[in-house]
This record gives C-alpha cells, structure tokens and sequence, in this order.
C-alpha cells in the first residue's frame, strides 16, 4: 500500500491489540492516532481507516471527540477510503452512512456465536461487549446477527462488525475489571474468563482468517 492505515483509537482500554499484531506481522503499515486527546488526521492520507471500540456512545455530543470520530469516517466514505468499524467503530460507521445505533433492553456481554451469512465472517464465539446495537444502512447488506441483532453489514468496500476480532482474554479482563455496569449484564468477571478461556485461543484463528478476506477485499482493483 502506497500509504498507511489509519487505526481511530478512542480510550486507553481500547487498543488495536490483535489486528495491531496482525498488521504488523504482513508489513502493513499504519499510523494509531487517540482520539480522545488528538485531532483526527486527513483520511485521506491512508490506506484504509480502523474505527476501535469505546465505552462511550456514538450518540453523544459530550466529549466531542464522538461526533469528530464519525466525522472522520463520513469523510473517509466520502472519498472512497475504506472502513472497518468495530463495535463502537461499527455503530459510528451505521451513523456515518445514514443509519445510527440503538440502545439495547438486554446488554450483550460474553462469548457468542453469530449466524453468518457470508464466508467472509467466521461464526466464532466472537466476543460481544456492547449496550447499543448497530443498524444496518440503507444500501447496505446484512452480512451476519448474534441473538441481540445484527453482527456485521458491508457497505461498498466499508465494513461493520459489533463484535470484537481483536481481543484476547487479558484485555476482555480488563475491561470486566474496570466496568461499573457490568453488574447490569448478569455476567461476571469471573463468567467471562471462563469463557475466553474457552474460545479466545480459537477466536485468534478465525480473527487471522476474516483481517485476511478485509485485507484482501480492500486491495482489489476497482
């Protein structure tokens, strides 16, 4: 690629961690810009752009760097860059093509397998840690549902996923140890290390084999 990948990371408990190695091991370069304490850069100055997740909301104003984020991706759509959104990355791309993200009665926390309907998208035990859900835009197709709604929509050469390819068992712990409302879930910390003790070792297998389809979707010729 004749420019690097820009990867929007949103929080110190959100790093590309997984995909970051991924990349790293192909050669493909990238530049990490945190947006929480930096102005996201021109996207079109890369390759590709790399919405992380967040444990805020796509639809809050407050701090700004919510609606620049999806700014950023409105302008990377705009100019036929393209996007992979995971989690809060997928719902801001949903809300960044016209569609938005929704607030969940029953928030979907732990290791789930999804229904895929493309071989693109591994059926998992992907796991899921999020309290809204993403829509699918018009003009876009559903690509794969977990039992809270939709896991995964391709736009063009853009990419939503609500789940997160690039966790290992050590970061989901992490997340677990710090969050105030996971109590609100009816899953534990300790339920979910039992969990990524289960799956996160074959997860990286299948994260590997859908960075590779993105990776391979994004550099075809158009």
């Amino acid at each position: 690629m004749s420019k690097p990948g820009l990867i929007l990371q949103h929080g110190e408990d959100g790093p590309p961690a997984r995909f970051g190695d991924w990349l790293r091991e192909r050669g493909v370069p990238f530049v990490v810009r945190r947006l929480w304490l930096e102005e996201p850069p021109d996207p079109t100055d890369h390759s590709f752009v790399v919405s992380l997740g967040s444990e805020r909301s796509v639809n809050d104003l407050h701090p700004d760097w919510v609606p620049r984020a999806i700014e950023t991706l409105r302008l990377a759509i705009a100019a036929d860059v393209p996007v992979l959104g995971i989690c809060f990355g997928g719902q801001a791309l949903s809300v960044a093509l016209g569609g938005g993200s929704d607030v969940l009665a029953q928030p979907e926390v732990g290791w789930v397998e999804i229904e895929s309907r493309d071989p693109a998208i591994p059926p998992g035990p992907w796991l899921h840690y999020h309290f809204e859900q993403m829509r699918v835009p018009q003009g876009a197709r559903e690509l794969a549902r977990s039992p809270a709604g939709p896991a995964a929509f391709r736009h063009g050469r853009h990419l939503a996923l609500q789940f997160h390819p690039e966790v290992d068992g050590a970061l989901v712990d992490r997340w677990a140890a710090g969050d105030v409302k996971l109590a609100q879930t009816g899953i534990t910390r300790q339920r979910l290390a039992t969990e990524s003790a289960a799956h996160a070792g074959a997860a990286l297998t299948q994260a590997s084999s859908l960075f590779a389809g993105w990776l391979a979707d994004i550099r075809r010729p158009r």
